[in-house]
C-alpha cells in the first residue's frame, strides 16, 4: 500500500466527511472509493476499515452541532443507547444472512423521499410543536432501533434516513433535524467500530489517516450548515437522495 493511495482515501474522507455532517450520505463517498482503491483486500474488511472515519466525523459534527442547536437531550440519549444496540445487532445478522433484498426497498424508499421534498417546499424549512412529549420519546426511541438495525445490516443513506425520521415524526426544520441524525449516528458508528475490531477487520493504517481527514471535513461540513440554515440543508439534502438513488439503481440493474 502506498502513500499516493493513503492520500487519494483521505482526500474523498475529507469530502464525505463534509457532505456527511451537512445531511449523511457520506458512505457513498467513502466506501466506493476505499473499495476501488484497494480491492486485493476482503470486502468486510474494507467496509470495516472506513467505520473508524465515519465514528470520527460523526463525533465532530454531533459536537459543532450541539454547541449551536439545542437537542432534546431526555430522549436522545435514551435513543442513542437503543440505535447502538440495534446496530450490533443488525452487523451481527449481517455475518449470517445476505442483505441484498435491502437495495430494492431501500432505493423505492428513497424515490419517495426525493419526490415529496422536491414538491413540499416547505418541509423542514421550521420547526414543528404539533408533537406531544410522549409521541417525541416513542417515536425516537423506535427510530434509533429501525433505522440502527438498518446501519449495521445494510448502512447507505442511514444519516438522510435519520433526517427525514426527525422532520416527518418529530416535527423539526432540517437544522435541528441534522443536530439529532448526527448524534445517533455517531452512537451507531460506534457500535459498527467495535463490532468490526472485535472481529479483526480493520486496516488500520489506513483508518487512522482517513479518520483525520474525515474529521477535518465533518468539522467545515457543520460549520457551514449551521451558518448557511434550512435552505442550504435542504438542497444538499435533495442531492444526496438523488445521487444514492443513482447508486441504488447502478447496483440493481448493472
Amino acid at each position: 500500500m502506498d502513500y499516493s493511495t493513503i492520500l487519494t482515501l483521505c482526500g474523498f474522507s475529507f469530502l464525505a466527511g463534509f457532505v456527511d455532517a451537512i445531511i449523511g450520505g457520506g458512505g457513498l463517498i467513502q466506501t466506493p472509493a476505499i473499495l476501488f482503491s484497494l480491492p486485493q483486500y476482503p470486502v468486510p474488511t474494507l467496509i470495516g476499515s472506513t467505520k473508524i472515519p465515519s465514528l470520527c466525523g460523526s463525533l465532530m459534527g454531533a459536537f459543532q452541532y450541539s454547541r449551536r442547536v439545542a437537542v432534546i437531550g431526555k430522549f436522545i440519549g435514551p435513543m442513542m443507547v437503543i440505535a447502538f444496540g440495534a446496530s450490533w445487532l443488525g452487523s451481527w445478522t449481517l455475518t449470517r444472512v445476505p442483505n441484498s433484498f435491502m437495495k430494492p426497498f431501500a432505493l423505492a424508499i428513497l424515490i419517495a423521499v426525493f419526490l415529496y421534498t422536491l414538491t413540499k417546499k416547505e418541509f423542514g424549512q421550521v420547526v414543528s410543536q404539533q408533537v406531544s412529549a410522549r409521541q417525541q420519546r416513542l417515536r425516537m426511541w423506535g427510530m434509533g432501533a429501525g433505522i440502527g438495525f438498518y446501519d449495521g445490516f445494510f448502512g447507505p443513506g442511514t444519516g438522510s434516513f435519520l433526517v427525514l425520521g426527525f422532520i416527518a415524526l418529530i416535527g423539526f426544520d432540517f437544522l435541528k433535524a441534522s443536530a439529532h441524525a448526527k448524534l445517533v449516528n455517531a452512537s451507531t458508528n460506534l457500535a459498527s467500530t467495535l463490532f468490526f475490531m472485535s472481529e479483526g477487520k480493520i486496516l488500520y493504517a489506513v483508518a487512522f489517516p482517513m479518520a483525520v481527514a474525515n474529521l477535518s471535513g465533518a468539522f467545515l461540513g457543520a460549520r457551514l450548515a449551521i451558518l448557511k440554515g434550512n435552505q442550504f440543508i435542504r438542497v444538499f439534502f435533495l442531492l444526496i437522495i438523488t445521487a444514492t438513488i443513482v447508486r441504488f439503481g447502478w447496483d440493481l440493474f448493472d
